[in-house]
């Protein structure tokens, strides 16, 4: 009986005397983009983690980390501490593309990161450079079969997302056409403006200031039907190929094994920070449509996606550097 009852009295005392855990969080969070500021997924990121940061009571702190198609940026998410305060701000290039490319990936997408959320979609659009004779997406396709493998376009990489969009349209219209990458999606954008190169897919949240500048010309967009932003600029589909449809994804990752509840609670706080009228109404006016998801449904979509870009990839020919 006696030792029952001091047995008791040190559990009490050993929780009275234990410290209480911080509740998350309680230090800034980092949210590592791979990709170069100014990019679609770089703009998105920084509204989102303003409102989260807002609502959490605490900084989360947008660190760009570009470099050899978002390998650097997700390597170090992947091999962070899986306690919350690193996090991926990916695109499907990193999630679904890239792994159908390399080979010899230093991470496993679907064995080191935990899915927290499709945060929005990045809706795409056809650009050309001014001085460009395209006027629409039929007049690349007409120049294309007239020229096959002389029409160039710009990309931000091998494997790009910009890459994989013209390896989809290419493949549906039955031509073949140019490749020229560059180090990102800012700098291939950026290369059309400058008329290095005449024409390009990119996110329109990458493009909508210099569409606004009379930078670039938007010729047609890859949506399935046309944007309220951009009543006067017809689809892809419109323009010949039946059905074509491209966007991309702002996704939300942690290193694999970051606890449970922490997931929830990160993935909650997105949700209730993408129903804030002034974010949903920032995400629109840049091309992009809020989603938010739960876990397992980002970790289903990338499967998925996975499996589709495999055999896109491969029927393109498209193999890494």
């Amino acid at each position: 009986m006696f030792r029952s009852v001091s047995a008791i009295a040190l559990v009490v005392l050993g929780s009275i005397a234990a410290p209480a855990q911080a509740a998350y969080p309680d230090k800034p969070v980092r949210m590592v983009v791979p990709l170069a500021a100014g990019s679609a997924v770089d703009n998105a990121a920084r509204i989102l983690a303003q409102k989260m940061s807002t609502n959490m009571g605490q900084s989360i702190v947008v660190e760009n980390m570009p470099g050899a198609s978002g390998q650097i940026g997700a390597t170090r998410v992947a091999k962070s501490a899986p306690d919350g305060y690193t996090l991926g701000g990916f695109n499907d290039s990193i999630m679904t593309m890239l792994p159908n490319i390399q080979t010899n990936l230093p991470w496993d997408i679907l064995k080191d990161f935990d899915p927290v959320s499709l945060v929005a979609t990045v809706e795409w659009g056809l650009v050309a450079s001014l001085s460009s004779p395209y006027k629409s997406a039929a007049d690349v396709i007409s120049a294309a079969k007239a020229k096959p493998g002389k029409v160039d376009y710009s990309s931000g990489g091998v494997g790009s997302p910009q890459h994989i969009a013209m390896a989809l349209f290419a493949s549906n219209a039955g031509v073949s056409m140019l490749h020229v990458p560059y180090k990102g999606a800012s700098q291939a954008a950026v290369g059309v403006a400058a008329e290095e190169v005449p024409l390009g897919f990119q996110g329109l949240a990458t493009v909508t200031s210099l569409v606004a500048g009379d930078k670039l010309r938007l010729i047609a967009v890859t949506t399935p039907e046309r944007m309220p932003q951009y009543p006067k600029v017809p689809t892809v589909a419109e323009s010949g190929l039946k059905d074509f449809s491209f966007n991309s994804w702002f996704t939300i990752v942690a290193p694999a094994g970051t606890p449970k509840d922490i997931i929830a609670h990160l993935n909650a706080e997105i949700k209730k920070a993408l129903k804030d009228p002034e974010v949903i109404e920032r995400f629109v006016a840049l091309g992009l449509t809020p989603r938010g998801t739960t876990a397992d449904e980002l970790g289903t979509a990338t499967r998925d996606q996975l499996a589709r870009y495999s055999k896109l990839i491969k029927d393109a020919g498209i193999v890494a550097n």
